[in-house]
């Protein structure tokens, strides 16, 4: 009599096995202690308080409320969003850009998946700077490139530099390299002549520079600085992927929009690409988007921007109470990223802190690891996008944290 054999085992690709976004594991602590009834400050996401521009907002009422079908787009997004995007191009940088070229995404998220399948091929080597925003690691990964980690400290302001790149390019050539100015967690930038290098080096190098620009125009220059809202990639070279988003200066995190502006030679492969994977971009979102480019809009965003300062320097003023080590200097989005200093003489890790804050005086913050896995356990990220009121409140009950010991 035979023997029945056994089907193969089942289980999880191993591309799928990539850490989850820890950020977003605080965020359901958050809800599962407001839903118990305690206070808790959240301060541990990017998240604008304030929302959508008020004509964004009223757009996407009178959409929903018209009965209209709300049917799929063109897969690269609807013409009249494009052209207003090719428009802001114009408005904050001076640059011509052909809507052709501007491609509607998912989110930003969607964005990088997008243009990192487009651009890169498994095995691929791809560099990004240690800290750094966690998800361009993890989507390399489970696409099977090469993450190649450039160890960044305060001594180059934790921003890649040629001489960095250099050293990882003879370990063997890099595909492709990531920016971002503003940097997720640090909130650095790199000027004009950085990001020139930059530039520079990746072309003499055969890399594609991916330039996240997501955070540009949360930014706090000083009097007269040249490039207020940040240096644009397509400035200095348009073969450069420029991925951004309507989540941060705009405030729609959940609406779900990004873009992409592409080099010539990936934007038919970026159309195919994104219509096998999501058809299109949310269509209610990208009608009601058209409006975040008037006047008005512009004059609501850039008022969220002056709070954000507010409160950055009541963080920054504060900053020496909190009893923490050294920081980033923030020089853009809304975050300050600090080593906790004297206080790992007592918890084990910016995970165990964390986890003690939030339990003890219901103030979420988010732990370093997720940025960096070598010396993130150190550190902690505090965002201050939930406006002035939150973020004194916070610090008040942090101080107390400490000093309950």
């Amino acid at each position: 009599m035979g023997v029945t054999p056994r089907p193969r085992p089942l289980h999880p690709s191993g591309r799928s096995q990539v850490p989850p976004f820890e950020v977003m594991d605080v965020l359901d602590r958050v809800a599962v202690l407001r839903a118990a009834g305690r206070d808790v400050i959240s301060l541990c996401a990017g998240e604008p308080s304030g929302g959508a521009p008020t004509a964004v907002s009223r757009a996407a009422a009178q959409i929903h409320a018209s009965g209209q079908a709300l049917t799929y787009t063109s897969a690269l997004g609807i013409r009249p969003l494009r052209e207003a995007l090719a428009g802001h191009y114009r408005r904050w940088y001076g640059l011509d850009v052909d809507p052709a070229r501007v491609a509607i995404t998912t989110g930003s998220s969607g964005g990088f998946l997008l243009a990192f399948l487009a651009a890169f091929d498994a095995g691929d080597r791809v560099a990004l700077a240690r800290p750094g925003y966690p998800a361009y690691r993890n989507i390399l990964a489970a696409l099977g490139c090469e993450v190649v980690e450039v160890d960044c400290g305060p001594e180059v302001r934790f921003q890649p530099t040629p001489e960095l790149l250099d050293a990882a390019h003879r370990e063997a050539p890099l595909a492709g390299l990531i920016v971002a100015s503003p940097a997720n967690p640090t909130g650095t930038m790199v000027d004009r002549a950085e990001l020139t290098a930059i530039a520079e080096w990746c072309a003499a190098n055969g890399v594609r520079l991916v330039s996240d620009e997501i955070y540009h125009g949360v930014t706090y220059p000083d009097p007269g600085a040249a490039d207020p809202r940040g240096v644009c990639a397509w400035e200095l070279d348009d073969s450069s992927i420029v991925v951004s988003s309507f989540s941060k200066y705009w405030g729609m995190t959940g609406w779900r929009l990004g873009w992409l502006l592409l080099p010539e030679e990936l934007a038919r492969p970026v159309d195919a690409l994104a219509g096998n994977v999501a058809l299109c971009p949310p269509t209610p979102a990208q009608y009601a988007a058209v409006e975040a480019f008037t006047d008005a809009s512009y004059a609501e965003c850039d008022e969220a921007v002056a709070q954000f300062a507010r409160t950055r320097k009541l963080l920054l003023d504060h900053a020496p109470r909190l009893g923490w080590g050294t920081a980033a200097p923030a020089d853009g989005a809304f975050y300050y990223y600090a080593d906790l200093g004297p206080q790992l003489e007592r918890w084990p890790s910016s995970a165990a802190y964390a986890t003690a804050l939030l339990d003890t005086e219901g103030v979420a913050l988010t732990p370093g690891g997720d940025f960096d896995d070598r010396a993130g356990e150190r550190s902690v990220r505090l965002s201050f996008a939930a406006g002035p009121d939150a973020v004194a409140e916070a610090i008040e009950r942090i101080i107390r944290f400490h000093e309950r010991g």
